[in-house]
């Protein structure tokens, strides 16, 4: 009989539990597809005593994840316990070093230890794979690693975050504010027990920098990611952008350009008849563009129990099979260290301003705009009953950099109150 493959898991949250659920369904299954059995030898969690709704019984229990990944019985590390430091990485390092492989769904702790981890990795011939750490039950990883390798990757975009997404497409079908539908994730359990993580932009920043590392051989660079988060997005944005033809998402984009690696996580308008306007609540999506394949689309559920777990044994199916690949597609040591680009290729931008209601007030915005070289589109100023007038502003192309000289002269004016929002116009 063929060796089985011996897992050990460490963490038993909503994705550990998917995956023993997926390994005693599909046992046999398994072993037909990878031609040896899957077996799960040891799993980790801090209470061993809780109702998980799932059988553990016949697995070996340790309460110390960094004790589990040296035990000689587990030949797979599967770590879903999350967290870029601690017990994860050090579960982690002590997996690697102990000759074990390693299966993981923890984005953060890739984008900011990845680099070193799959050093280690590689030097002692074992394995990282990260596919569920992206994009939920989208093969994104493996569509880059594999399906796409004989490209040259040109442009990643998407929406990696379910919960932003599911909060933006809810402001506009029921016409309520930010706030209320924040409040609405939070009694479904859509938000990270640090909300920010979610609508700042960071949860799915981590997964950004993980995509351009496989794209453009990049060491990961997650502290080059711009980000901004969700939270300054209004109704009145909302319906704006439709009046347009746009959508607003929380898009990740990252592209190679003459000034260095792009990489932004940033609320943008994209054409709501796209295929990234056209996304709906929690899904995820995914647009890869190379110069041979030109443009795919990957669309599908971001997060859940299944979705995640079914990507974790997509991973463990892989090395059962004996498919060993870098962690981030070629050689760790062979990544480069490229250089941010921060300015961002140029682009349109939608811009509303709370203009002060008095005379000047408006010329002194066209002058500001215009001694920073950039040009308006279409201007719009809306009835108001308040002191500020709200003015909404799409400029033609033009460079972050100079809508940045822009805002902070409108600001130095004083004719504007509180911070313009400025969002991109990505065509797509």
């Amino acid at each position: 009989m063929t060796k089985p493959l011996r897992l050990g898991i460490a963490g038993l949250g909503t994705v550990g539990v998917g995956v023993v659920k997926i390994i005693r369904r599909q046992a046999e299954m398994l072993e037909m597809r990878t031609g040896r059995p899957v077996v799960i030898t040891v799993v980790s969690a801090r209470d061993a005593s809780k109702d998980r709704g799932v059988a553990l019984t016949g697995y070996a229990w340790e309460t110390d994840p960094v004790a589990l990944a040296k035990r000689d019985d587990v030949d797979v590390f599967v770590e879903l316990m999350g967290g870029h430091d601690g017990a994860a990485k050090d579960a982690t390092e002590a997996a690697l070093a102990s000759g074990k492989d390693v299966v993981t769904a923890n984005k953060a702790l890739l984008a900011i230890h990845g680099q070193a981890l799959a050093e280690q990795a590689e030097a002692a011939g074992q394995v990282i794979r990260f596919e569920a750490a992206v994009a939920g039950g989208i093969p994104v990883i493996k569509s880059l690693t594999e399906g796409l390798a004989g490209n040259q990757v040109t442009r990643i975009m998407g929406v990696m975050n379910g919960t932003c997404n599911y909060i933006l497409t809810r402001m506009e079908a029921t016409g309520e504010g930010y706030n209320t539908l924040f409040d609405e994730c939070g009694r479904l359990g859509y938000l990270e027990a640090d909300p920010n993580l979610d609508v700042g932009g960071i949860d799915a920043g981590h997964k950004l920098a993980l995509l351009s590392s496989i794209a453009f051989g990049s060491k990961p660079a997650f502290d080059d990611v711009v980000l901004q988060g969700i939270q300054r997005i209004a109704i009145d944005d909302i319906r704006h952008a439709a009046d347009m033809g746009y959508r607003i998402k929380l898009l990740g984009v990252a592209q190679r350009t003459a000034r260095g690696l792009e990489q932004r996580m940033t609320p943008c308008l994209v054409p709501a008849n796209s295929p990234l306007g056209q996304l709906e609540g929690g899904t995820n999506m995914v647009v890869i563009e190379g110069d041979a394949v030109e443009q795919v689309v990957l669309r599908g559920p971001g997060a859940g129990e299944g979705p995640t777990a079914s990507a974790v044994l997509g991973d463990i199916c892989d090395l059962a099979r004996g498919l060993r690949i870098a962690t981030f597609g070629q050689p760790a040591t062979t990544l480069q260290e490229i250089p941010a680009a921060q300015t961002g290729l140029p682009a349109p931008y939608y811009l509303r301003l709370a203009l002060q209601d008095k005379p000047g007030a408006l010329a002194k915005v066209a002058t500001a705009l215009g001694d920073a070289g950039i040009s308006i589109d279409r201007m719009r100023q809306y009835s108001h009953s308040e002191p500020t007038a709200p003015v909404l502003i799409v400029t033609h192309k033009c460079t972050s950099a100079a809508l940045d000289i822009a805002i902070e002269a409108l600001d130095q004016a004083s004719v504007v109150d509180g911070a313009p929002v400025a969002l991109r116009i990505e065509e797509l």
